[in-house]
């Protein structure tokens, strides 16, 4: 089956033209929320702490801070860009159009990831800006920056077919997803953790890629690399299923 390539662009630049149109809040908002959390985390307290296997504190702060930046920007780019068309009524004729299913997913889960993804590559150009960078691993770096940005744009879908009001559209992200990402080794490692409350870290998922993350820039990670990228595989594959069950079911799309 060949893809719509028209109506693919079409979507894809009404939603990038949206970010354009938000640009305060899509792109400058986050750059200098994380930009806050470098200087007083990275500089005045950084300093103060003792490195962490061999790693700034500032330093080791930077892949926990994109991921926290990127999970939370794919989710509400992706749930708002489909919301959207429900809450006006022209989710109907976006169905009703010669749009399949696939081209309708690829179109606004693309367009929000490729926002996340960009909005991570300047977080990550900032932050050589406060502490020092390396990056060891580019070519993973960039898979989990991608991989990261496809799944939780496809949660972000899922929300936005489910929510039936804004407020719900922040429901998960500052109910579920921040605390996560808080809890999943953001400003620490799971290692510095009590035993007991090590294993209880591992039932986070945010810790898988938040790890994986932090491993292709330092070398250092709380759990094997393959265990980061079977986990994020298995959320994107669970996602995908989840998606494709609500489009054929017509869950909240329909009614």
């Amino acid at each position: 089956m060949s893809l719509n390539i028209h109506a693919i662009r079409a979507i894809v630049r009404f939603e990038l033209a949206r970010t354009r149109r938000t640009l305060m809040q899509s792109v400058i908002s986050p750059v200098i929320s994380t930009s806050l959390y470098f200087i007083v985390f990275g500089a005045a307290i950084g300093s103060r702490m003792p490195q962490i296997e061999g790693v700034s504190y500032g330093a080791f702060l930077v892949p926990g801070l994109i991921m926290l930046s990127l999970l939370t920007q794919s989710i509400s780019n992706a749930s708002f860009g489909i919301y959207f068309p429900k809450f006006t009524g022209t989710i109907y004729e976006l169905l009703s159009a010669p749009v399949s299913t696939v081209e309708i997913v690829l179109s606004y889960v693309g367009a929000a990831a490729a926002k996340s993804i960009f909005l991570g590559l300047i977080i990550l150009a900032t932050a050589g800006f406060f502490v020092p960078l390396q990056i060891s691993h580019p070519f993973w770096m960039l898979l989990f920056l991608f991989l990261t940005s496809i799944t939780f744009s496809l949660v972000g879908f899922i929300i936005g077919i489910w929510a039936d009001g804004f407020e719900k559209l922040q429901i998960v992200p500052l109910l579920i997803i921040t605390p996560l990402t808080f809890l999943g080794g953001s400003f620490y490692s799971i290692s510095a953790l009590p035993p007991v409350w090590q294993k209880v870290a591992l039932l986070n998922p945010v810790v898988y890629l938040i790890s994986g993350f932090r491993w292709s820039f330092y070398d250092i990670a709380d759990v094997s690399l393959a265990l980061s990228l079977s986990m994020t595989a298995i959320f994107l594959i669970v996602s995908l299923v989840v998606v494709a069950w609500m489009f054929k079911t017509g869950y909240r799309l329909k009614s």
